[in-house]
């Protein structure tokens, strides 16, 4: 029988000395083994567990539930951010209004660049936007994930190293496997029609989509935020707040934060 993971994860009522050793050992005898182990923000620690039988879960479940110095959190099949909670000891936090919008500080893009590789790495149509202020790493973010995904990226509209617009691609850029990087505020202020035409072709594409700045991207398109898989937002620090209104003045400069390089 093939065995399954298991997400385990328990709040410390009483930490005292190997109150661990306890568990692994149990574990142990349940002959249901560790892959990782990681303390998970503050008193909280998680572990992927390994076993063939639920019914060895539910024995665990049963047994852990009689003991005062620890109290259950999560016991289930593991979720990406379960995955990422063990990996990086903390939780990704996503938007209580909107579950699809997921929160980033600066200080977490080791964090960022693992989750967004994650979701790269999955089949099929994805279209993901990515909110932030000027250099800030969003760009250099999805470079590394992509790198980390194992994917071609292609900039269909940048300003990361030069102003990339592109209007065409050649036939070897066309592929289900490649990443498309489309800045909205490039797109929206700098593009002519035939770029609107790639861009559209792309968006049908079973690909994986990038947009920066998707607000813009959608002011300017037929596109809908309800048509984005999943909104990533990249701050420098939770209490900074994400603006356009350089962008939306009226004669905007060209030489703004937004139209230099690495917005």
């Amino acid at each position: 029988m093939e065995k399954k993971e298991w997400y385990l994860e328990y709040e410390i009522q009483y930490n005292r000395p190997g109150l661990l050793g306890d568990i692994s050992s149990l574990l142990g005898m349940m002959a249901i083994n560790i892959v990782t182990i990681n303390g998970v923000e503050n008193s909280l620690r998680g572990m992927l567990l390994l076993c063939k039988d639920d019914e060895q879960i539910t024995r665990l479940k049963s047994i852990l539930n009689t003991m005062d110095t620890i109290k259950i959190t999560k016991l289930r099949r593991p979720k990406l951010r379960d995955r990422l909670a063990v990996r990086h000891g903390r939780y990704i936090h996503s938007d209580v209004d909107d579950r699809k919008t997921f929160r980033f500080n600066r200080e977490d893009l080791g964090l960022l660049v693992d989750f967004m590789a994650e979701l790269f790495m999955k089949e099929g149509h994805k279209l993901i936007g990515i909110r932030g202020m000027p250099r800030v790493g969003k760009t250099e973010s999805v470079v590394a994930a992509s790198v980390c995904a194992n994917k071609r990226w292609l900039f269909v509209s940048s300003t990361l190293l030069k102003q990339t617009v592109r209007n065409q691609l050649i036939d070897d850029e066309y592929s289900e496997d490649n990443l498309y990087i489309i800045d909205g505020i490039v797109s929206a202020r700098r593009a002519s029609e035939k770029h609107w035409q790639l861009v559209r072709e792309i968006m049908r594409l079973p690909a994986t989509k990038v947009i920066e700045h998707p607000d813009i991207f959608v002011q300017e398109t037929e596109y809908k935020m309800d048509d984005f898989d999943y909104i990533i937002e990249l701050r420098n620090n939770e209490e900074e707040e994400i603006t356009y209104e350089t962008v939306e003045k009226p004669g905007m400069p060209m030489n703004d934060g937004f139209s230099m390089f690495d917005f």
